[in-house]
């Protein structure tokens, strides 16, 4: 008992360490980032050798600590800062925190020189600021990557809420998790889902197909037909790749099979690597019915039979439609002996911020806590 309470003690002990080390290192690179960016707003002749600093200083920083400080780390130090501001640290940390009031201070100076340095060494600056940064580095640099500042700000507040590492946040702003969320018509259960955690090999046909799909490059007009939809999506057949995901590859179109005296065709067929199994896909220009899954479960017991391979899993069926009724497609698609799911598409994407007001209504309506930056 005693000697399992220690090892449990130790252990904890040592990844509060790692923790606060990684947090330290963050913050640090941080201050890096700011050094930078104000050396090149300290005028026109700073701005144009700011390259030759960058290169200079990695060398420099090579030299002396190894590895970690390359030409290009260093300019995403400096994104860092430039995404994360002064402005908005202060805003995530507390009013009663003397580093929010030196980094007020900072950020009204319009020039930092000796009276700074001198004011970060008389606290341990580094120390407090890692409390605005309780994501590791890695994370970080992934989030750089997100151009819009408000799903930059989602990513960063549901990976600390789930409790996502790295790879996990880079699968869910690979399949788009924050556009789908604010799409989707049940956020609330698209937030709860993104807090349950999987394997990092597992997937489920839940998680590998998104819902909804952005199809903003079809470029449709106001009326067309399900014919006119795959007719858009195999023109655009690279980019509905890109939206299905990595780990898709393409069958064909309008298979055919023969049942007793009539014909039927499947829209699109998939493979999908991971699940190692058949995607029946099939296109919906209007709303989901009933009667979609009693056909999709058609094609499945026959694609199981006649066009999987040996050692494959039982196919998937997915309808894409316009949009469906929640409750319908739960009681039409629950308990079927195939796994059928329904997703819907959107054509057009709404305005940014309508999108991000919705989620910020959502997580208040489910107690998460709020953004960065959103009102009280």
């Amino acid at each position: 008992m005693v000697a399992s309470a220690v090892i449990l003690l130790l252990e904890t002990a040592r990844r509060a360490v790692a923790r606060s080390i990684n947090a330290a290192m963050t913050a640090t690179y941080w201050e890096i980032g700011r050094r930078i960016v104000e050396f090149e707003q300290g005028g026109a002749d700073r701005a144009t050798y700011g390259d030759a600093l960058v290169e200079r200083l990695a060398k420099d920083l090579t030299q002396r600590f190894g590895r970690g400080f390359s030409r290009q780390n260093l300019w995403q130090m400096r994104a860092f800062y430039r995404a994360w501001p002064a402005q908005v640290i202060c805003r995530a940390l507390s009013s009663k925190s003397l580093l929010f009031e030196i980094l007020q201070t900072l950020s009204r100076e319009s020039t930092v020189g000796a009276a700074d340095r001198r004011l970060l060494r008389e606290i341990d600056g580094l120390s407090a600021l890692a409390e605005a940064f309780p994501l590791p580095w890695s994370a970080y640099v992934r989030l750089l990557s997100v151009r819009s500042e408000l799903a930059r700000q989602f990513y960063e507040s549901e990976a600390l809420r789930c409790g996502w590492s790295v790879r996990q946040l880079e699968r869910q702003i690979n399949s788009q998790f924050y556009e789908r969320t604010a799409l989707s018509r049940n956020k609330a259960a698209m937030l709860e889902r993104g807090g349950q955690t999987a394997s990092a090999d597992a997937v489920t046909p839940e998680e590998a197909i998104k819902d909804p799909f952005v199809l903003e490059f079809l470029d449709l007009k106001d009326e067309y037909s399900e014919s006119d939809l795959e007719d858009a999506l195999i023109r655009h057949l690279a980019d509905f790749l890109l939206e299905l995901g990595d780990d898709f590859a393409f069958v064909g179109r309008q298979r055919r099979l023969r049942l007793d005296d009539t014909w039927f065709r499947v829209d699109l067929l998939f493979f999908h690597r991971r699940l190692k199994c058949l995607l029946v896909i099939d296109l919906k220009a209007g709303k989901f019915s009933h009667t979609d899954a009693g056909q999709m479960h058609l094609y499945l017991n026959y694609a199981r039979q006649h066009w999987s391979k040996p050692g494959e899993n039982p196919p998937v069926g997915l309808i894409i439609c316009a949009t469906k009724g929640v409750a319908e497609a739960h009681y039409a698609l629950e308990g079927l002996p195939n796994k059928v799911l329904a997703a819907e598409y959107r054509t057009v994407l709404p305005d940014e911020k309508l999108l991000a007001e919705e989620l910020v209504r959502t997580r208040r309506q489910i107690g998460v806590r709020p953004l960065r930056g959103d009102a009280p």
